[in-house]
């Protein structure tokens, strides 16, 4: 099993920024604009809209001429358009960036002011210390979420005035585990903690609120059997907190936590019948194809004129979206949570650098302790052009000082895979594959040496988009050649509807024939003695996983031969199976064979073959 670097685990004490006077990491101070270059994370729009860039690109690029192109790439960042227009030439296009960031931009580089730092005295000293009353759970579960509530001040803004920390100190082992309270209106403060082991733990606070702060108590947990938090392995897979295989099979539905109550019931049971146990899915609302309605919540509230009142968080919002997290766990399903991404009308993508930490900071502190939670820093991170690399690096350190779960951790792209071998990416989160998924695939796998899952590669339906009108047969191909090859893979559906309820993005009611597919492929998968399918040695044509020596699976995939010679390991007897992965069926061809065997076959695509091996 690997662990995070960084972050924090039972006997690691750590302190916010705000109890050790430290300023947030990477706050930029200055207040003045330093000259700078055009880069890729500029816009096509930008360079377009500037004489000199915008001479470059007309003489590479002619047709961005017709106001039509212009239009359609205008919020992309220059560096993947460029990738993407150019292509197959990357040398050219590489070229061509250089020489744009040759030119200095008519916008400097603006810093922004310092964030406001909590004050070390918020209460006077009249407050009696540690005086705040304590809710604790009448009975808390190993694994499962535990609950200590704080009441204490709610004058000033808490949000931003108070902080609260905790370390749980677990008495029969000494080993302890430090985090952070969040606020929940009211005077309120919750220290939602997810303990990973059974027993008594005692708990001391640390705050510059003087009722907050030297809080004590005990609070026993009792064993269980619940899975725990998902963890990466080193054979590049996952497993629960017991270290039983867990093979992620997803789905997608960007926004169907902003829609009704009614609507959202109904992902849920869409959920329920199918086979997947992740989806994808956004804290921030989504505007783009197929969504153009305003949602009733959002992360932050507005004030009196309408405004985004960034120091302060929607908690009915929250509320609702721990309900759904919590309806998700109770049907076995990980929330695979996207932090940020582009496609917005309420300038969430483009919030000030202290924002954008407390935000994610407050979302971690209010959800690390559900167990089914993953964190995904971006959907199409290189399209959030007010983003760079370093602040990427600085969210991901937020969430490793607030995680104290230690939970998987990635970002998803949208032409150039993120760098992975990031410490703090736990595995890989990849837009691409397309019909090529095999050979990427590995590629993947060799490069990060680290679990690959295929979160996007199109989806099946019949939108005018060539990412949404995939077939289905194709959609089982590309899933089933990922997963042959190593990976594991995430399903979406767009489906056209009039009413926009499309279950890529709003949920609702699944419509498409690869789900009931990707449930055999499923059984497949469980059905292997080691709960996985591991990529073996294969054949050029053909791809083999399982356990060796054991059961192997060879995926024939779009090739339709009418028979095919299989050669049985020596000391070994195998029965063969033939597994239609298109009509679901499983038939036994053979009972006992051994050396090289002709096998007939049906001459049609989606076929495969399994062996399960005994020893003579």
């Amino acid at each position: 099993m690997q662990d995070r670097p960084g972050a924090p685990s039972c006997g690691d004490a750590h302190l916010s920024p705000s109890l050790t006077g430290k300023q947030p990491r990477a706050i930029r101070l200055d207040k003045h604009a330093m000259p700078r270059n055009f880069d890729e994370y500029d816009t096509v729009g930008d360079a377009l809209a500037y004489g000199p860039t915008a001479q470059l690109l007309f003489a590479a690029l002619p047709r961005l001429e017709e106001v039509p192109e212009q239009a359609q790439w205008s919020e992309f960042p220059l560096g993947p358009y460029l990738t993407f227009a150019l292509a197959p030439d990357a040398a050219g296009a590489k070229a061509l960036l250089a020489d744009i960031s040759n030119v200095e931009s008519p916008r400097p580089e603006e810093f922004p002011e310092a964030p406001p730092v909590p004050s070390p005295i918020y209460e006077s000293g009249e407050v009696a210390r540690a005086s705040a009353r304590v809710e604790l759970p009448s009975g808390s579960l190993q694994h499962a979420p535990l609950e200590i509530v704080l009441w204490g001040p709610d004058h000033g803004n808490p949000f931003v005035d108070v902080d609260v920390q905790a370390t749980f100190t677990l008495t029969e082992t000494g080993s302890t585990c430090t985090l952070g309270a969040f606020y929940d209106g009211d005077g309120k403060y919750i220290l939602r903690f997810l303990p990973a082991r059974p027993g008594t733990w005692r708990f001391e606070t640390k705050s510059n609120a003087r009722s907050l702060d030297g809080v004590s108590a005990e609070v026993t947990v009792a064993p269980s059997r619940l899975g725990g938090v998902i963890r990466p392995t080193s054979e590049r897979g996952f497993e629960d907190a017991w270290g039983s295989p867990y093979v992620p099979l997803g789905t997608t539905a960007y926004a169907w936590v902003h829609q009704t109550a009614e609507l959202r019931e109904q992902t849920l049971a869409s959920l329920a019948a199918s086979p997947f146990n992740k989806i994808r899915f956004c804290t921030f609302p989504k505007h783009y194809l197929y969504n153009s309605d305003e949602p009733a919540r959002f992360v932050f509230p507005r004030t009196a004129e309408g405004e985004w009142d960034l120091d302060r968080f929607d908690l009915e919002f929250f509320r609702a979206l721990e309900a759904d997290i919590r309806a998700l766990s109770d049907l076995g399903v990980q929330a695979d949570l996207i932090l940020f991404h582009p496609y917005d009308r309420w300038g969430f993508s483009k919030l000030p650098r202290h924002i954008d930490d407390r935000y994610v900071r407050y979302a971690v502190r209010r959800l690390a302790a559900f167990p089914n939670v993953w964190w995904s820093l971006a959907n199409e991170y290189e399209l959030l052009v007010a983003k760079r690399p370093e602040d990427w690096r600085r969210i991901a350190g937020v969430i490793a000082d607030e995680d104290h779960a230690r939970h998987l951790c990635s970002i998803h792209n949208w032409v150039e895979p993120y760098d992975f071998e990031q410490d703090w990416c736990t595995h890989a989160s990849i837009q691409g594959g397309g019909t090529e998924m095999a050979a990427r695939v590995k590629e993947w796998r060799f490069r990060w040496q680290k679990p690959i899952v295929v979160d996007e590669f199109g989806y099946e339906g019949d939108l005018d988009q060539g990412w949404g009108n995939l077939t289905a047969e194709e959609v089982v191909f590309r899933s089933w050649s990922a997963v042959m090859a190593g990976a594991y893979v995430t399903h979406g559906e767009t489906f056209f509807s009039a009413d926009e309820v499309i279950f890529w993005s709003k949920g609702g009611t699944l419509r498409g024939e690869s789900v009931p597919r990707l449930a055999f492929l499923r059984q497949v998968i469980e059905a292997s003695p080691s709960g996985r399918l591991e990529p073996l040695a294969s054949d050029f044509d053909a791809l083999h996983a399982g356990l060796l020596d054991e059961c192997v699976v060879i995926y024939l995939g779009r090739a339709q031969p009418r028979f095919r010679w299989v050669t049985v390991p020596v000391g070994k007897t195998a029965r063969i199976e033939q597994i239609d992965t298109w009509n679901m069926t499983v038939e036994t061809l053979t009972e006992e064979s051994t050396g090289r065997v002709r096998i007939d076959l049906p001459a049609r695509p989606h076929i495969a073959l399994r062996l399960w091996l005994q020893t003579v």
